[in-house]
């Protein structure tokens, strides 16, 4: 491989977050008042509120005295302001062992470690032999030069390096080594093939980071990769004491959304977006971000949901807590980001990562502090809409973009959402009563709330008489593809928007096909949407109707359970859909529905 020069161990921006040992913020902070002290992480026990989770150690250099400020003061210092103390590192939330160990086919036995669950002695039990045999080029030393020693984690350390020939010759590049004993269970194996693969199809993106290539050895996998050398954002975060200006958040937040829609377009979803895990290109002022390490991210089919309980525990969305989430949480993380670069704080603090998950869970965010009374309403608003505990509120990163906080910021363009094709799904498939009910919606928004549709119908490029068809959303779909859709599954989605195929969308139905009830739901003028749309319906659309006849426009078959939901949804007076039915039948058929039925 050739010697790497040993220097004073320095923050891994490449290296995976999964690990405890990892510095997530550099040792080298500017000089201010120590961090709350630590709870005892040795003796420490699982949460009762959370005993699918060990707390980790921090990192010890966070608890050493600052000679300058070895007595805070307590009358002005608070937990929750950033300035008033340092920006310690976000302990991270690792896989749950047990689960690990589940699908090893072990069972896990209870430790005095808080750190982790053992793996139980079984003298009769065969040793597994693990395959570390990747498929990659093993032709490392012979391409590049390896240069000193930049980062390192536990589960591995980066280099530069400088490729010796080929198309790249002389460009230098950032070299992520990860040895293959530390690679000692089959899950960990596979996290390594599926961060290169989501490098290697993740391709083209200007806020992506490049990857060039993956190499192994006998010993260890290198995977190289653009060389950012202008710092992580938290870096920028914390040189500027916390605080970013509306615009310069902006500029941030353009680059993040960017490239977490791009990503959710191709079916990945990050999983452990924070301010360490971008990196600036170099130290020019106007350095582009680059997002980094994949190492916990995942494909994601458009329907499915995932389960495993990953990422850092101060970015950690509330669904991911209860172990059902999509893309939708990476939009959480960005929104935690976001709070943090216009006010300086975070927006869930306690001292252990159970106290962190409580309060993801059940605490909101306060706006009420100093700065947030100076800032502008769109920017709380934006912030708001992404830190919304029900992801079926929250925002995509597409319509962020959309937002009027960010949409004007330097001619933002508005990417194509996968959230887009998946409601279009859910209208075509909705009974005809439902989709009247969702055109008369559609006609009662705003100038602000059609901004994002009308971006997204002309994503589609609609035809000369400004309709679209299925071939409209497999060009667009075409257009905007990387083999990570392949795996994600994605074309296969097309199938399921087969009636286009056949007819053709104007705009007007577009939007009934494509707005979020439950995101209109969340916004403060909902009543007056719902009152509007329901006078339109009574207009065009409400008709006398029977409950069997509702029932089967719902799909729910005959049952005496079905007719007590149901009845209160007609107006007793005329046999037609009442208000409280028509806000019902606008957000479908719900699973509780269901589950009252059976």
């Amino acid at each position: 491989m050739g010697a790497c020069t040993s220097k004073p161990q320095k923050p891994n921006p490449y290296a995976s977050r999964d690990d405890p040992n990892d510095q997530a913020t550099p040792a080298h902070l500017p000089k201010s008042p120590p961090p709350p002290p630590p709870h005892n992480d040795a003796g420490a026990k699982k949460s009762p509120f959370f005993p699918f989770f060990s707390p980790s150690p921090s990192p010890a250099h966070y608890f050493k005295k600052s000679p300058a400020h070895t007595k805070p003061n307590s009358a002005t210092s608070t937990p929750l302001r950033f300035f008033k103390r340092p920006f310690p590192p976000p302990s991270p939330a690792k896989h749950i062992r047990a689960v690990l160990l589940r699908r090893q086919g072990k069972k896990a036995v209870k430790s005095s470690s808080a750190a982790a669950a053992a793996i139980p002695e079984d003298e009769e039990e065969e040793e597994v032999v693990l395959d570390k045999r990747f498929g990659f080029s093993k032709e490392f030393t012979s391409r590049l030069e390896v240069g000193v020693e930049v980062g390192r984690g536990h589960f591995g350390y980066t280099c530069s390096a400088t490729f010796k020939k080929g198309e790249h010759k002389g460009q230098q590049v950032a070299v992520k080594v990860i040895p293959k004993s530390k690679m000692t269970t089959a899950i960990a194996i596979e996290d390594v093939r599926r961060e290169v693969k989501i490098l290697r199809a993740l391709t083209g993106h200007y806020n992506l980071v490049k990857f060039y290539d993956a190499f192994e050895d006998h010993e260890n996998v290198y995977i190289v990769m653009e060389l950012c050398e202008g710092g992580e954002l938290l870096d920028k975060i914390l040189s500027r004491g916390g605080k970013f200006s509306e615009d310069d958040a902006k500029a941030v937040m353009v680059q993040i959304l960017n490239v977490v829609a791009f990503c959710h377009l191709q079916g990945v979803v990050h999983r452990d977006l924070k301010p360490e895990n971008f990196l600036y290109t170099s130290k020019d002022e106007n350095s582009k971000l680059k997002a980094i390490d994949f190492g916990l991210s995942d494909f994601v089919k458009p329907d499915d949901r995932l389960n495993d309980i990953v990422g850092s525990a101060y970015y950690v969305a509330p669904e991911v807590l209860h172990r059902s989430y999509s893309t939708e949480a990476d939009v959480w993380s960005v929104g935690v980001i976001a709070y943090i670069l216009l006010c300086g704080s975070r927006p869930f603090w306690a001292r252990t990562e159970s106290g962190i998950f409580r309060a993801v869970l059940k605490a909101d965010p306060s706006f009420d502090e100093a700065p947030w009374p100076s800032l502008s309403s769109e920017a709380k608003d934006f912030v708001k809409r992404l830190l919304n505990k029900d992801p079926r509120k929250r925002m995509s990163a597409a319509q962020a973009l959309s937002h009027p906080w960010i949409r004007n910021y330097n001619d933002v363009k508005v990417p194509l959402d996968i959230l887009t094709f998946r409601l279009m799904r859910t209208y075509m498939r909705s009974s005809s009563l439902r989709k009247a009910a969702l055109r008369a919606l559609s006609k009662t928004l705003t100038v602000d709330e059609l901004f994002y549709l009308k971006e997204q119908f002309a994503q589609l490029e609609p035809n000369k008489n400004n309709t679209i068809t299925l071939e409209n959303i497999r060009m667009a779909l075409m257009k905007n593809a990387t083999d990570a859709m392949k795996e994600s599954r994605i074309p296969d989605f097309l199938s399921s928007l087969n009636a286009l195929q056949y007819r053709r969308m104007d705009f007007e139905e577009f939007c009934a096909a494509t707005l979020s009830v439950h995101q209109l739901e969340a916004l403060d003028r909902w009543e007056q949407h719902a009152r509007c749309a329901y006078e339109l319906f009574e207009k065009d659309g409400n008709r006398a109707i029977v409950i069997e006849e509702l029932a089967s426009e719902l799909g729910l078959g005959p049952s005496i359970p079905v007719h007590a939901v149901l009845n209160d949804w007609i107006r007793h007076t005329d046999g037609k859909l009442s208000f409280l039915g028509f806000v019902k039948l606008l957000h479908g058929v719900s699973s509780r529905i269901l589950t009252k039925t059976q």
